[in-house]
């Protein structure tokens, strides 16, 4: 999938001033998952009551796509709560990933998604320092998926192989993609291609030791760290990763969607100078398996 195939735009309507004595709201949106990578980490001071947001010029806040409703939905307080109303949209609101109805009061935390754009919700009395760490989150996850990003994959692989070097112990990494991802985005929606790359990441993590590390290398691409791993470990946790993966559909709508993954593995030599020769021959063992039918390991 395409990160930036589906253009979004913020605009932002100045609110009215705060009259003398008025406490100002706090309670902010933070965009923490988006196309427009320039709206990353951006966030939306809920001033105005309600606050509106869809495609429509006349919203608060305005997000072009196609999956976006021209009115999509509002932010409304009632005393000291603030709730998300969905407005008869056509692709649906989403809090916490849950599909919602009418309207959701918000708790400090919650993620509201909206086409493909993912808000986060902070309220409180410490919400510049919570904004700040939202922040910091940004640098290092994958706002839709939760895996690490690639930045922090690179940073810790790196790391790793050091330690690696100087100990001489193994690190071995595991690449694998979702097979024949733009059919799923094309028969299903681009929100069910988000729903898959989330549990996926999901199936992974519960399937790797708390020393390995998840990354999204990008769009459907993934990579798992394996510290003290040879080669034949990362093989067998393919073998197992492309199993769990399979065996079960992913649920959509309450339609189901049969994935697949296919996946390479590398182990780190004295030829690889950098964490970037490792992952390329992992990338080559990944198109190997695409090569040879897919939904299957190469290593």
């Amino acid at each position: 999938m395409n990160d930036f195939d589906e253009k979004t735009r913020v605009t932002v309507v100045v609110s009215n001033p705060v009259e003398p004595g008025e406490k100002r709201i706090n309670d902010c949106l933070v965009v923490i998952y988006t196309k427009e990578t320039t709206l990353l980490g951006k966030r939306f001071v809920l001033e105005q009551n309600p606050t509106t947001v869809g495609r429509g010029a006349d919203n608060h806040i305005v997000l072009d796509g196609d999956s976006v409703s021209r009115k999509h939905c509002n932010f409304l307080r009632r005393g000291e709560a603030w709730f998300v109303v969905d407005e008869r949209s056509t692709n649906g609101t989403y809090v916490n990933d849950d599909h919602i109805s009418g309207e959701c009061r918000l708790a400090n935390g919650d993620r509201i998604k909206v086409g493909p754009t993912i808000f986060k919700f902070l309220s409180g009395t410490d919400v510049e320092s919570k904004y700040h760490e939202e922040i910091y989150r940004l640098t290092i996850i994958d706002g839709l998926t939760q895996a690490h990003n690639k930045r922090y994959l690179f940073e810790s692989l790196e790391r790793e192989i050091i330690r690696a070097r100087r100990h001489s112990r193994p690190v071995s990494v595991v690449m694998f993609d979702i097979d024949h991802f733009k059919r799923i985005n094309d028969d299903h929606g681009h929100l069910a291609g988000d729903v898959v790359l989330k549990e996926l990441a999901q199936r992974v993590q519960g399937r790797i030791r708390r020393d390995e590390l998840l990354a999204r290398y990008g769009g459907e691409e993934f990579v798992v760290m394996l510290p003290e791993t040879e080669l034949q470990g990362a093989q067998s946790l393919a073998e197992t990763l492309r199993l769990k993966v399979m065996e079960a559909p992913f649920i959509f709508q309450a339609e189901p969607i049969r994935v697949t993954i296919s996946l390479g593995c590398a182990m780190l030599t004295n030829e690889d100078r950098t964490a970037t020769d490792l992952l390329k021959r992992a990338d080559e063992r990944l198109y190997d398996a695409k090569r040879g039918g897919r939904n299957r390991v190469c290593f």
